[in-house]
């Protein structure tokens, strides 16, 4: 069971590793988004595998939390992504203009 665990916590490790690469690298927003969702996962799995190797539940808690700030930041990253494509060339958005 450790030797499956060290092995887990190796891939986990090069999975945050090019994730980071990734996010560093990025050429859009949203590959930095998609890159910084897996890095949260890999951490989350990362943690779960501890606490599988370990046998305890006391990181449970950690895992919900990290999961909920994952969740949150990719929902809101693609919500500004998608009202920033969503703006005209003059900066306004479309059914906002002042009709006197």
């Amino acid at each position: 069971m450790i030797a499956v665990g060290i092995v887990c916590l190796i891939l986990m490790a090069i999975t945050g590793v090019l994730c980071l690469v990734r996010i560093i690298r990025g050429p859009a927003t949203l590959d930095r988004t998609v890159a910084a969702d897996v890095f949260v996962s890999a951490m989350a799995g990362s943690i779960a595998i501890e606490a599988a190797v370990g046998r305890h539940t006391t990181t449970l808690p950690i895992l919900v939390v990290l999961a909920f700030v994952g969740f949150l930041g990719s929902v809101s990253i693609a919500r500004f992504a998608a009202r920033d494509e969503m703006a005209d060339d003059d900066g306004s958005y479309p059914g906002t203009e002042d009709n006197r």
